[in-house]
C-alpha cells in the first residue's frame, strides 16, 4: 500500500490500530536521497574508527541528506492458527516540512539517485506528493509562531501562490454580492490552512471553508464574519491545532510507533535509526552516548537482521547472500534444513502487491523482508536449540526468547567494532590486529600507494603512522595471515604486528625524552663528582 501526503491522514487511524494491535514485530525500511557524503582522508569511516569516532563522522552525512520513501511491514499472529502470520506492508512517500520558518536544505547524491531509478522509484511522488514530517526541535519553533500569529510565509513559490490567490479573490470580490461564494480547488493539506490565515487577514468581508477538492470562499457581511469568528467549530484559534497537526505530518505516526514499542526490524539498520533520530525525534547529538540512550529509549526492542543471520550462515555453511532479497530465497529453499516446519507468512488484503512481484529496494517490500527473515531465522534457532527433540509450539514470545542474544545488537559497516550494543556498553573489538608495514627505499609514499599494493591479498584500510610507517587493517584474520606470509622477506617493505609500546610515534617520543634527560642528569651527576 502506497501512503502520499493526499492519503496520510485519512490513513491515520487504520495505521494506528494496526500498530498498537499487532503482537509480534514491525519490520523497517528507508531510502535516503544519499548515504554518506564524500569526505576524504580522516574524514573517511574505517575500521580504525572507534563506534564514537564512526558516529560523528556519519552523523554530518545524515544531517546532509534526508529521507524520501519509509517501509514498514507490520506482523501480527493469525488467531486461531498455529505459526501463521499476516503482513501490512506499507510504503510512505516523505518531504519535509515547508510551512512559515520550516525551510530545509538537503542534497542528492547522484550515485542514490541513479541507484533508486534503477528499481522505478517514484520521484515524482517524493516531489509533488510526499507527506510533510519535523523534529521535536522544529515542532516548537512553529508551533510558537502560530500560536502566538508571529509568523509569516517564507516559501517564495509559496508567496507567489498566496498573492496569486489574493489577486483571484480580490478581482472576484469587487463584483460578488453577500452570499456568493467561488472555489479554489487545488489548494490542499496543511497549505490550505496557510491560504485561509493569509486571506482572512487581508480580506474582513470573506469566510473559508476547507473542502476536499480545496479552499471555498464566501462573500459575508462584517457582522457575519464577526458571528463566525466567535461562534463557528471553525474558529481560527480551533484550526490552528488544525495546522500543526497536518504540518507535522508523519512525525504524528512516528510518536504511534514509539508509544506502540513493539520490537523494530531492520537489515543493517544504523543508518535508519540514525536519520530516525535526526528527522523525528531531535537533532542528533554531538556525544554518542547520548544517541545511544535516546534510541533505547524510543525503541527498547531493536534486532538487526544483518547481525542475525551473519552467525547461523557461517555455522549451516550456507552459500554466500550479498543482499537481503538472497537471505529470504535461501530461507525458502531446501538448503533450510527447518523449512517445513517453519512459520507461514500471508500479505494482507491490501498488501497483495508482494504475493506475485518482487519489488527490491521499494521500502515496504524490503521492510516485509526484515520481518520475515527474522521469522524464519528464528525459527531455525529454535529448531537447532532442540536438536532431535520435538519443537515445542512456536510463538512470537519463543521466538524471541531465541533471538536474545541478538537483540539491540545493530551491524556497524566499516568500523572498529562490527555492532553497536544499544543497552549496554559495546563489546570490544574481535578485529584481526593492526599490522604495521615499514617501508623502505620508496620516498614520498603516499597511503594509496600502500593499498594498492596489498589490494590483491584483501580489502584493507590504511593509515599513516608516521615518516615511512603505515598502519594495515582489514576484518578478516586469513587476508592478515596472507600478508604476513607473504611479506615474510620483501626487500622494500617489511610487516610486523603492530605492538603499542614499540611502535606508537607517543611511546617513541617519551622514551626519547627520557633518554635525553636522562643522559644530562648523568653528566651532570659526573660534573659534580669531578670538582673539588
Amino acid at each position: 500500500m502506497d501512503v502520499g501526503a493526499d492519503e496520510f491522514e485519512q490513513s491515520l487511524p487504520l495505521l494506528q490500530e494496526l500498530v498498537l494491535g499487532a503482537d509480534s514485530w514491525v519490520g523497517l525500511d528507508i531510502e535516503f536521497t544519499g548515504l554518506r557524503s564524500n569526505l576524504s582522508g580522516p574524514q573517511q569511516i574505517s575500521l580504525f574508527d572507534l563506534p564514537s569516532e564512526w558516529y560523528l563522522k556519519t552523523r554530518q552525512s545524515v544531517q546532509q541528506f534526508t529521507i524520501c520513501q519509509i517501509g514498514l511491514s507490520v506482523f501480527s499472529s493469525i488467531e486461531g492458527e498455529s505459526n501463521k502470520y499476516v503482513a501490512h506492508s506499507c510504503n510512505f512517500f516523505l518531504f519535509p516540512t515547508t510551512f512559515g520558518i520550516l525551510d530545509s536544505e538537503f542534497s542528492f547524491q547522484a550515485s542514490s539517485v541513479q541507484f533508486l531509478n534503477q528499481y522505478g522509484f517514484d520521484y515524482n511522488k517524493f516531489l509533488k506528493n510526499g507527506i510533510p514530517y519535523m523534529n521535536e526541535e522544529q515542532e516548537k519553533k512553529i508551533k510558537h509562531s502560530i500560536l502566538t500569529g508571529n509568523w509569516r510565509v517564507r516559501s517564495s513559490l509559496d508567496k507567489d501562490q498566496i498573492k496569486a490567490v489574493i489577486d483571484e479573490v480580490t478581482r472576484w470580490l469587487d463584483l460578488a454580492e453577500e452570499g456568493d461564494w467561488m472555489a479554489l480547488p487545488g489548494v490542499t493539506g496543511f497549505q490550505a490552512f496557510e491560504v485561509q490565515l493569509v486571506l482572512r487577514k487581508a480580506l474582513p468581508d470573506i469566510w473559508t471553508v476547507m473542502e476536499d477538492e480545496g479552499v471555498t470562499v464566501k462573500k459575508v457581511s462584517k457582522q457575519h464574519r464577526w458571528y463566525l469568528e466567535n461562534t463557528s467549530c471553525d474558529r481560527e484559534s480551533c484550526w490552528k491545532e488544525k495546522i500543526l497537526l497536518s504540518a507535522r505530518g508523519f512525525s504524528v505516526f512516528f510518536q504511534m510507533l514509539v508509544k506502540a514499542q513493539k520490537p523494530l526490524v531492520g537489515h543493517n539498520m544504523m543508518m535508519d535509526l540514525l536519520h530516525l533520530h535526526e528527522k523525528f525525534f531531535r537533532p542528533l547529538p554531538e556525544s554518542y552516548d547520548e544517541f545511544k540512550l535516546n534510541i533505547h529509549n524510543l525503541f527498547p526492542v531493536l534486532i538487526d537482521t544483518k547481525n542475525v543471520t551473519k552467525d547461523i550462515w557461517k555455522e549451516l555453511n550456507f552459500p554466500r547472500a550479498s543482499n537481503l532479497s538472497e537471505v529470504y530465497e535461501f530461507l525458502n529453499s531446501d538448503l533450510n534444513p527447518a523449512k517445513n516446519s517453519g512459520p507461514v507468512i500471508i500479505h494482507a488484503s491490501r498488501c497483495e502487491k508482494y504475493v506475485e512481484t518482487k519489488c527490491p529496494h521499494e521500502a515496504a517490500y524490503d521492510a516485509f523482508l526484515c520481518g520475515s527473515v527474522l521469522l524464519k531465522v528464528a525459527h531455525l534457532l529454535l529448531w537447532r536449540v532442540h536438536g532431535a527433540l520435538p519443537i515445542p509450539e512456536p510463538s512470537f514470545p519463543l521466538y524471541l526468547d531465541v533471538l536474545a542474544p541478538h537483540v539491540n545488537q545493530v551491524n556497524l559497516i566499516r568500523a572498529g567494532v562490527p555492532t553497536i550494543n544499544f543497552s549496554g556498553p559495546d563489546d570490544p573489538s574481535i578485529r584481526p590486529p593492526i599490522l604495521v608495514v615499514t617501508v623502505r627505499r620508496w620516498p614520498r609514499v603516499s597511503e594509496q600507494q600502500v593499498y594498492h599494493e596489498f589490494q590483491n591479498l584483501g580489502k584493507f584500510d590504511v593509515r599513516r603512522l608516521a615518516g615511512s610507517q603505515f598502519l594495515l587493517l582489514t576484518k578478516k584474520f586469513k587476508d592478515t595471515r596472507s600478508v604476513l606470509k607473504e611479506y615474510r622477506c620483501h626487500p622494500t617493505l617489511q610487516v610486523s604486528v603492530y605492538r603499542y609500546w614499540r611502535h606508537s610515534p607517543n611511546v617513541s617520543c617519551l622514551l626519547q625524552v627520557c633518554g635525553v634527560v636522562t643522559t644530562w642528569a648523568f653528566i651532570a651527576f659526573l660534573l659534580g663528582r669531578a670538582r673539588p
